[in-house]
């Protein structure tokens, strides 16, 4: 279903490209772009802006079809949950589960655990005579 909708996608966008060049410039500050064109008249000109228009909301839908489709792929998981910790040193207990639940184990042990006395007094510096 996304193969199809990009291909989609695209062709509208290719049709969207050829229907924006196809109009008739209306700057022409630097003098460029005026005379006869491909389309020049009042008629033609309005059957480009409504199909410009029309592509343009094809163009909306596709991307907003796309970008639904994207989402409804994606699971809502963390990367920690998938992650598997990396092999512990040789002679450390081996690690149990992900990521995320050995940083809970660790954080559960710290709050057990007692806390310790605060940092140690600073000397006093040499007093000069």
């Amino acid at each position: 279903m996304q193969t199809v909708l990009i291909v989609i996608h695209i062709m509208v966008v290719l049709a969207l490209i050829a229907t924006v060049l196809l109009q008739r410039s209306e700057g022409g500050a630097l003098g460029i772009g005026g005379g006869g064109g491909f389309m020049t008249g009042r008629g033609q000109a309005n059957v480009l802006t409504r199909a410009t228009s029309i592509l343009a909301a094809l163009f909306f839908a596709t991307s907003l079809g796309l970008t639904l489709l994207a989402n409804a792929e994606r699971s809502n998981k963390s990367i920690f949950e998938g992650a598997v910790a990396p092999a512990s040193a040789p002679g450390a207990p081996a690690a149990q589960g992900t990521v995320l639940q050995q940083l809970q184990k660790e954080q559960q042990q710290r709050a057990m655990q007692p806390h310790a006395p605060g940092p140690p007094a600073q000397p006093e510096p040499p007093r000069s005579q």
